[in-house]
């Protein structure tokens, strides 16, 4: 069970990441606004935080 769960967390984190990365990259290739651009990396870097984290902590459960 707790599996699952970890797993279902693993993933959003994941995909929370790869979705911001997408939208600075959709950003980058329209010629949009710089300011948007570094305010989405600077959310890249903290889901990217977050994600390690939150995988080094259920690894640590896991055990």
């Amino acid at each position: 069970m707790m599996s699952q769960w970890s797993n279902i967390f693993v993933a959003s984190a994941v995909a929370l990441v790869a979705g911001v990365v997408l939208l600075g990259l959709a950003n980058l290739l329209r010629g949009g606004d710089a300011d948007l651009s570094q305010k989405l990396m600077r959310w890249r870097v903290v889901l990217q935080f977050c994600a390690i984290v939150l995988i080094l902590a259920i690894l640590a459960f896991r055990r």
